[in-house]
């Protein structure tokens, strides 16, 4: 399923069907004919916003031969990698490194990236060796470079990984070796996860974050019961280290249990931090004692309450709706950067007060404001947009994104919240496209690769496709609810019932979700355990019963 999200290239806003009919006509031009690097530039964007990733490769590659430019040369390359058309991705790696011959880290990545895609096994190696040695940083090139590859070469990726480890390529830090080690997790390679696992024992014994690591290895191969024992084994330690308490809940949150990932931070110091993220869990736990608490709690230490203190008492206050005390802190809140966070939050009290007009009047205020912060007033395009959606003015949303997406160009938040509307809409070509404008800028954005790789599973027969978009984000977060769901979805769809059954039942057991319970009841019918399907679908109604997900399945099943 999709997940609920900032890129740096600038795009020209068009229609679909305008951008579609451009992108062909700039398909058929001449090649040989002399090329307007700025005209080519556009036809490749317009191409790129219709989804035609080679074409927007070629005009790119175009305008940067015809204007020497090495950024559109790098921009031709990156989209064709997206676009999985290797050779021209070559051609454009060729070009930018003739006018930026100075080698850098990302583009020696992406030169791994093309050996590894290639079977060149000797260039890769080379490649990823000099990443090694290029600083600090290096290793997080090469650990880019190999996913890159997953979808194309899988066990070339296998070979390397394996590699590096055998000849003691990895630096003598902890974050490495848990990257890499994530890495062969997420590849299913549990040999040599066990050989990493073990190397990391003997480098740093006594290191709560490799007790960690094995939990977060256990959860994410499913065996939640076995990771519990070791986290409830940091416990005593946490204590006394905030970072490992931080990191203690968030794992307990990732296992589906965010009260005792509250419980874990409530334990020590205690800073806006803490109690901010004390609160977002006791609200996902369902727990309105636990934030009643943690309210009087907060107004007992707030005599002369900064900024922060009283935002944050604000969103206490709403989450326990009360919605007139909300508004107090709210109006009362001093600072640049709170107070857009106020003015957006007291918009969306005013909306659930049924002050209507006063909220979107309120909005529309932020988004003419110069002086206000950017982050606040593109985020006061997203919330306007959220509340016509609540509102069921089908229009005004729209026009909420196409006015944010004109004083925001290529932001990836709109894009993604827009994409989604498409894809509500049955409009899935221009969800595409809004998706892939993010990936073109940012082609490791997690939330963008899992949302159009579900989207295509679920709404198009372009299976294998959006398998390959899904494994990558599976290799990024592969303990992510919603990915493993897409995952599941993909394999159901690719006719492999049982098997995405396992991965479905992960999903829900870390996040319980009513697009999930619907995906699993759907698989549990098709596989004949129908009063097991029934209590997956009664799930998730009870969580939410207009979820469209599940009025699907209802449909397909007949139940």
């Amino acid at each position: 399923m999709p997940t609920p999200p900032r890129p740096h290239f600038r795009l020209l806003a068009c229609a679909g069907l305008l951008a579609c009919a451009f992108a062909a006509q700039a398909a058929r031009l001449p090649q040989a004919a002399p090329v307007d690097p700025l005209e080519a530039s556009i036809a490749g964007e317009f191409a790129l916003q219709a989804g035609q990733l080679g074409d927007a490769a070629r005009r790119y590659l175009q305008a940067a031969r015809s204007a020497s430019d090495p950024v559109l040369a790098e921009r031709a390359t990156r989209i064709a990698l997206l676009a999985n058309e290797d050779a021209l991705a070559r051609e454009g790696y060729a070009l930018w490194q003739a006018l930026a011959p100075r080698q850098s880290a990302p583009r020696q990545a992406v030169a791994a990236t093309l050996a590894l895609r290639a079977g060149e096994k000797r260039a890769a190696r080379r490649e990823l060796r000099a990443l090694m040695g290029a600083g600090n940083d290096g290793w997080k090139h090469v650990l880019a470079a190999l996913i890159g590859a997953v979808g194309t070469q899988p066990k070339l990726v296998v070979a390397m990984l394996a590699g590096l480890v055998d000849d003691g390529e990895l630096p003598d830090a902890l974050e490495p070796w848990l990257g890499f080690g994530g890495l062969a997790q997420r590849l299913e390679q549990p040999a040599l996860v066990d050989r990493i696992v073990r190397e990391v024992v003997a480098r740093f014994p006594g290191e709560p974050r490799v007790a960690l690591l094995r939990a977060q290895l256990l959860r994410e191969d499913g065996k939640l019961g076995q990771a519990r024992p070791l986290l409830a084994g940091l416990e005593d330690a946490a204590r006394s280290s905030p970072q490992l308490r931080w990191s203690l809940a968030g794992e307990y949150d990732a296992l589906g249990d965010p009260a005792k990932a509250a419980e874990i931070l409530a334990r020590g110091p205690q800073d806006e931090a803490t109690h901010a993220q004390r609160a977002a869990l006791l609200d996902k736990a369902g727990d309105k004692a636990g934030l009643a608490a943690l309210y009087a709690e907060l107004r007992r230490e707030a005599t002369h309450p900064s900024p922060l203190r009283r935002l944050l008492l604000g969103q206490v206050a709403e989450l326990l709706e009360r919605r007139d005390e909300a508004l107090g802190w709210y109006a009362n809140v001093p600072g640049e950067e709170a107070q857009g966070i106020a003015r957006l939050r007291s918009a969306n009290v005013m909306f659930q007060l049924q002050r209507k007009q006063e909220a979107f009047a309120a909005l529309r205020a932020m988004q003419s404001e110069a002086a206000l912060d950017e982050d606040a007033r593109r985020d006061a395009y997203l919330l306007e947009a959220e509340l016509r959606l609540k509102d069921k003015d089908a229009a005004g949303e729209l026009d909420a994104y196409a006015r944010g997406l004109a004083a925001f160009a290529d932001d990836a938040a709109l894009l993604y919240s827009r994409a989604l509307l498409w894809e509500r809409r049955d409009d899935i070509a221009r969800a595409e496209a809004d998706f892939r404008r993010i990936l073109v800028a940012a082609p490791d954005d997690v939330n963008a690769l899992n949302a159009l790789g579900y989207t295509l599973a679920d709404r198009t027969t372009r299976y294998r496709e959006a398998l390959e978009l899904i494994d990558r984000a599976r290799v990024a977060e592969p303990g992510n609810a919603a990915i493993i769901d897409s995952y599941g979805w993909v394999l159901f769809r690719l006719g492999k019932p049982r098997e995405a059954l396992g991965h479905l039942r992960h999903a829900f057991a870390l996040q319980k979700d009513a697009d999930i319970a619907s995906h699993l009841g759907r698989v549990l019918w098709v596989l004949g355990e129908r009063e097991e399907a029934r209590k997956y679908f009664d799930e998730a109604r009870r969580i939410d019963p207009e979820n469209r997900a599940l009025q699907r399945a209802l449909k397909e099943v007949g139940a």
